[in-house]
């Protein structure tokens, strides 16, 4: 399997499994008591929905169809609030599919398929889910007809029986420096799939085996056929494919039968030349001899590579598999060393009067930069490019887009941007909803963007770039955009905003942000991608966790973006320390925008009360940290302090305090959890002199 492949699988298995102990733990807790409450039904509902999609993603229809099927469990539950659930019965039915959930992800982890059959524990979930709904389920009714799953080969799909279908044989060829020609050949089978009634494919195992895409290169990808499409169709489906060279014959059904045991070049074969570069025309014989079916021809378009023309191969790189948690207890350590650092540097023992320090001061230079640099390895270690994230999200687009009957393009920009693990691992999940939801409520219906004057193909740009010591990771889309007065009316009869609140009190980005409410959606009709109100609100609680923020912008009939601003890292960050009365706080650097000597401005208070300050024409808001935190002994002076100008999301304030004292590399500590959250904080560190002090959180002060 490719290494795209074994990642993504991976990632599947890590978050899945991850889901169903959080699912299984809550269930066990709460297994003894009368009912789930709201916060498990919604949490539920969400793991459902989750393990749902990405189990679409990867084509493992037995797990999705489960799921789906709890899923609409906990969706009655959740929406009807009905007082006959059996809550026994409900736990049997969760422990069940979580058994039958694990099965198969240990199944799938040894290297083998999803295979189970789940129609028997899809048809008893129905059947409970009949019966809260209070309807009679009677013995000689049958319930809805279930699809029943085939378990397919890499190489058999959809088998059929008709007396009118044709038969083709296609053979394709790729270009010499195509990457991961068995993805592309498998790519091209899929999307064949629908087309056919049955289907053969060689070399059979593209995507068990990496090195089959040698083979695909050097023997081309042959397909054998049975379908009512037209050749012309045939091609039209293969051309949008990037392939170089590609035959497609008739065939008879004896012909078809005989599978691949067929001469390699059949008589009458249309070639059909994709590629740029002259070829050479492929000689066929007008009698085979039995020599032609042990020595196949050259594939057309293909050159012969000699031994001294074959570039040699770079040496492999040297890895070796290091437990994460190994990596954040040295990030702990690095950490402990520079605050340890900072309380030798700044030892008040040093602050003897005419005491030499040089020697000691070329030795401290020299500790400092070692530290640095270890720093800054440890940190290089925990850092991982989004590509394989970015990879998830191109196969999203390629199935859901697909599944909807739309034509979209990806467009990836800066896959190579690194960031912290931990932070990847969390923003995954929040990528995937917004991946969907451009896809399923951004772009619209062919017909509709031909109507407006746009291509056929809709496109979606994920972008990843730095910008001012955080990783800001966009997803735009060409499609309709949004309508504030829609989203108004549907969160006015959700009751997300009060009711004597007009459209006119909401800027058109705070009206945006409603479709981050849990509950909130615009689709009427539920789909396996959206229509329930769950996604949106599970972006914005990942990213809380790590200390991101989302913001979302559209313009009407021209398309939306959203975009995550996410810190490099979680462990340590570039600080300025400031004092006000006896406390100290840290502000990280990237929000500082302006210091302000108060000795020439003046402050003005509103009716209010909120004070204000005008720079140059521009009136900002004056936080005192001293009034906030009810801090004794602070200057009341504007005067006599310091104004700190700060951004963030294009929204300013400036802050005052007593003085600054420098700017350092900050060591960030949580704030205890016995300590009740408090608003403008996002955690602590500990100073040279073993002082603490508090990590302002310009986002809540905003």
């Amino acid at each position: 399997m490719s290494e795209e492949m074994d990642s993504m699988l991976d990632m599947y298995l890590y978050e899945n499994g991850q889901l169903l102990e959080k699912l299984e733990m809550t269930t066990l807790e709460k297994k003894d008591a009368d009912c789930f409450d709201e916060a498990d039904i919604n949490e539920f509902f969400r793991v459902m929905h989750t393990i749902k999609g990405s189990s679409g993603i990867m084509m493992f229809d037995n797990i999705m169809k489960l799921a789906h099927k709890l899923e609409d469990v906990f969706f009655y539950i959740r929406e009807s609030h009905p007082d006959n659930v059996p809550h026994l019965e409900l736990v049997d039915k969760i422990f069940s599919v979580a058994d039958f959930f694990r099965e198969e992800f240990e199944n799938i982890s040894e290297g083998g398929e999803p295979t189970k059959d789940s129609t028997e524990l899809i048809e008893d979930i129905d059947k409970f889910l009949s019966k809260i709904k209070n309807e009679i389920v009677s013995e000689h009714k049958p319930l809805p007809k279930e699809e029943k799953d085939e378990a397919p080969t890499h190489f058999y799909i959809a088998p059929a029986v008709t007396d009118d279908a044709k038969y083709f044989h296609v053979h394709v060829y790729y270009s010499n420096d195509t990457q991961m020609a068995n993805m592309h050949a498998f790519a091209l089978a899929n999307a064949l799939k629908d087309s056919v009634e049955q289907m053969y494919y060689s070399p059979e195992d593209i995507i068990t085996n990496e090195d089959s895409a040698d083979v695909v290169l050097e023997q081309g990808f042959k397909i054998l056929l049975k379908t009512h499409q037209s050749k012309e169709d045939i091609e039209k489906i293969l051309s949008t494919h990037v392939v170089q060279t590609m035959e497609i014959t008739e065939s008879s059904k004896a012909e078809f039968e005989m599978g691949f045991d067929i001469p390699s070049i059949i008589v009458g074969a249309d070639t059909i030349d994709l590629g740029d570069e002259p070829k050479e025309e492929k000689k066929k014989s007008e009698e085979v001899t039995p020599g032609d079916y042990v020595i196949d021809a050259k594939p057309a378009g293909k050159k012969a590579t000699l031994a001294k023309d074959k570039k040699p191969k770079a040496p492999p790189q040297s890895y070796i598999s290091v437990n994460v948690g190994k990596i954040d207890q040295l990030m702990d350590l690095i950490g402990e060393i520079v605050i340890s650092e900072s309380v030798v540097l700044q030892n008040p023992d040093l602050n003897v009067p005419n005491l030499n320090l040089s020697n000691f001061n070329k030795s401290a230079a020299q500790l400092t930069k070692f530290t640095a640099e270890m720093q800054d390895v440890i940190m290089s270690m925990r850092m991982m490019p989004l590509t394989n994230t970015f990879q998830k999200m191109n196969r999203i687009v390629f199935d859901t887009s697909r599944k909807l009957g739309k034509d979209i393009e990806l467009k990836m920009i800066g896959e190579d941007t690194e960031v912290d693990k931990n932070i990847i691992e969390k923003i995954s999940d929040p990528l995937m909803h917004m991946i969907r939801n451009s896809i399923d409520h951004g772009i619209e219906e062919k017909a509709q963007r031909v109507a407006a004057g746009k291509p056929e193909k809709g496109l979606i740009t994920l972008e990843a770039k730095n910008e001012g010591g955080k990783v800001v990771i966009s997803v735009s889309d060409d499609g309709g955009g949004m309508n504030p007065e829609k989203l108004f009316a549907k969160a006015k009869k959700n009751g997300i905003i009060p009711a004597d609140k007009t459209i006119n009190d909401f800027t058109k980005k705070e009206i945006y942000q409603f479709i981050t409410y849990p509950g909130f959606s615009t689709n009427e009709q539920v789909t396996e991608l959206s229509g329930r109100g769950v996604g949106m609100d599970v972006v914005v609680k990942n990213l809380q966790s790590v200390g991101g923020v989302l913001e979302i912008d559209s313009e009407f009939g021209k398309g939306s973006t959203m975009a995550l601003k996410i810190p490099l890292t979680l462990a340590i960050i570039s600080g300025i320390l400031l004092q006000v009365g006896n406390a100290k706080f840290v502000i990280e650097t990237s929000v500082v925008k302006e210091f302000i000597n108060m000795r020439q401005f003046n402050t003005l208070t509103d009716p209010d009360g909120q004070e204000y300050v005008n720079v140059r024409g521009q009136h900002y808001m004056v936080v005192r940290l001293s009034e906030k935190y009810h801090i004794d002994g602070a200057k009341d002076k504007i005067q006599e302090g310091i104004m700190i100008l700060t951004e963030y999301e294009s929204q300013r304030i400036c802050i005052f305090v007593d003085k600054l004292l420098g700017g350092q590399e900050i060591v960030v500590k949580p704030i205890p959890k016995y300590i009740k959250k408090v608003d403008g904080l996002s955690g602590c560190t500990q100073l040279g002199d073993g002082s603490i002090a508090l990590i302002l959180d310009i986002a809540t002060l905003v």
